[in-house]
C-alpha cells in the first residue's frame, strides 16, 4: 500500500479530531483570503476612479466626504457651489479641465449625474450601443446599470429624489435610454449620465411643486384676491432675475495644466473662495491607512488562527503515533524502511492542511461574493468571483504548517527501535 493511501485512512481513523483540525486550518485561512480579495478590490477601485483626477472643488465641509461623494459616488455630498464662482475656477490658468457634476438623484439606488463632455474626454469614455446625452432627459448609462436594471435603448425610466431612496419620485419628466457605454472597470459602470441642464429643471419643478403647496396653504388664510394679487407680483420679481446667479453644481473634477498648479491651486481655492479642494490621492491614502489598521488586526487574528491550528495538528499527529507504534513497527518487520514511516506521518500532516487550506480559500471567497450581494452600493461592491496570483502563497503557508507540524512526530517514528516496542508487546 503506498504512503499516501496509509496516511489517508490514518487520518480517517480518527474523522472527529481530523475535521476539527481541518476546521481551524479552514477558518484562518478564510479569514486571510476575504481580506486578500477585499483589499486587492479596494485598492483597485481607488485606484481606478480617482485616475486622472488631480483635485475636487466642492462645498466646504469633510474632504473625505467629498472625495467620496464625487469621486466613488458613496456618500452624500458636503453640499452644493454658486455656478458663478465654479465658471471663474474653471477659467483659472492653473486648470487644463474642469469636469462639473450635478448630483441629487437616484434610479433604483443607482447615482444620475448631471454633467458635460469634458466628463467623457476625463475617463474616455466609449459607446457600447446608441449615443451620449445630447437634450434634456436623455441619458447614457453604464454598462452595469443596463445590466442590473435591464434597461436598453429608448426604454424610459423616472429617477428619484435623493441619492438611494425612491419614496420621492420625479413623474413629470422620464428619462430616455440614449446610450449604454462600453464596460470600463470602474464608476462609470454604475452611473447614468445627462446634462446638467435636467437635473436642474427636474429640481427646479421639485421645488416648484412645494411652493405650490405653500401656495394654496396661503389661499387658505388671506383673502383669494389679495393672494392671488401677491402671488403675480412674486412671479414678476422672480422672472427679473438672471437664472445663473442662482444655478448651482455639486462639485468640480479638476485635472492641473502643470506641476506648479499643485502647491498653488488648492491654498488659493481654500483662502479666497467659500469652497474647498480636496486632493483624491490624499484622501484616498488616508482613507486605505483607516481601512489598513482593521486588516491589519484581522490578519494577525488569522495568523494566530493560523499557529493554534498547527499546534493542533502536531497533537494530533503526536498522540497518533504513541497509539501506532506498534502497528508501525510492524510495518517495519514487513519490510517498510525508516524513511516510508518519516514519510507517512508528514504525508499526513500535509494532507490535513492541504485540506483545511483549499476549504478556507473556498469558504473565504463564497463569504465575500456573499457580503457583495447584500451591499448596498454598487461601486464599493466587492465580488468573490475573482482568483489572485497572491492566493498562491496561502497554499504555500498551508503547505508549511503541515511539514513544521509533523516533522517531531515524523522524526520520533523514524527513529523508532522496533526490537523494544514489539517486546512490550
Amino acid at each position: 500500500m503506498s504512503p499516501i493511501k496509509i496516511s489517508w485512512k490514518s487520518l480517517w481513523s480518527k474523522p472527529l479530531s481530523s475535521a476539527l483540525n481541518m476546521m481551524l486550518i479552514a477558518f484562518g485561512t478564510g479569514i486571510l483570503t476575504i481580506l486578500l480579495l477585499a483589499s486587492q478590490q479596494i485598492s483597485q477601485k481607488l485606484d481606478n476612479n480617482s485616475k486622472d483626477i488631480d483635485l475636487v472643488v466642492g462645498a466646504k465641509g469633510s474632504p473625505l466626504q467629498l472625495i467620496l461623494s464625487s469621486i466613488y459616488y458613496i456618500d452624500f455630498p458636503t453640499g452644493n457651489i454658486p455656478l458663478k464662482e465654479a465658471k471663474e475656477l474653471s477659467r483659472s490658468p492653473f486648470v487644463k479641465r474642469a469636469v462639473p457634476l450635478a448630483l441629487g438623484d437616484n434610479y433604483n439606488g443607482t447615482r444620475i449625474v448631471g454633467t458635460d463632455t469634458n466628463f467623457v474626454a476625463l475617463y474616455q469614455l466609449k459607446l457600447r450601443d446608441g449615443k451620449f446625452w445630447n437634450q434634456d432627459f436623455e441619458a447614457t448609462i453604464g454598462a452595469g446599470v443596463a445590466q442590473s436594471q435591464q434597461l436598453k435603448i429608448g426604454d424610459t425610466f423616472f429617477g428619484a429624489h435623493g441619492l438611494s431612496s425612491n419614496s420621492d419620485v420625479h413623474k413629470s419628466h422620464p428619462y430616455t435610454v440614449a446610450g449604454i457605454l462600453e464596460s470600463q472597470g470602474n464608476v462609470t459602470d454604475n452611473l447614468i449620465l445627462t446634462n446638467i441642464a435636467s437635473v436642474w429643471k427636474m429640481h427646479d419643478e421639485h421645488e416648484e411643486d412645494h411652493q405650490d403647496a405653500a401656495t394654496k396653504e396661503e389661499d387658505h388664510q388671506h383673502h383669494e384676491g389679495e393672494s392671488h394679487k401677491d402671488h403675480q407680483h412674486t412671479t414678476k420679481e422672480k422672472g427679473t432675475i438672471n437664472e445663473d446667479e442662482h444655478r448651482e453644481l455639486t462639485s468640480l473634477l479638476i485635472q492641473y495644466r502643470s506641476p506648479m498648479s499643485v502647491a498653488i491651486f488648492p491654498r488659493m481655492v481654500n483662502e479666497t473662495t467659500n469652497m474647498q479642494a480636496a486632493s483624491p490621492a490624499q484622501e484616498s491614502t488616508r482613507l486605505f491607512s483607516l481601512i489598513g489598521i482593521g486588516v491589519e488586526t484581522l490578519q494577525w487574528f488569522a495568523v494566530l488562527i493560523m499557529l493554534i491550528a498547527a499546534i493542533s495538528v502536531f497533537v494530533n499527529l503526536y498522540n497518533s503515533l504513541k497509539e501506532r507504534k506498534y502497528d508501525l513497527a510492524i510495518m517495519r518487520t514487513l519490510g517498510a524502511s525508516r524513511g516510508k514511516l518519516f514519510l507517512i506521518v508528514i504525508i499526513e500532516g500535509i494532507i490535513l492542511t492541504l485540506a483545511g487550506t483549499i476549504i478556507g480559500v473556498a469558504l473565504g471567497h463564497f463569504a465575500l461574493q456573499l457580503i457583495g450581494y447584500y451591499q448596498e452600493s454598487n461601486q464599493a461592491r466587492l465580488t468573490g468571483m475573482i482568483f489572485l496570483k497572491e492566493e498562491i502563497y496561502l497554499f504555500v503557508a498551508g503547505l508549511a504548517i503541515g511539514i513544521f507540524a509533523a516533522i517531531i512526530p515524523a522524526i520520533q517514528a523514524y527513529k523508532s527501535n522496533i526490537s523494544k516496542i514489539l517486546s512490550k508487546n
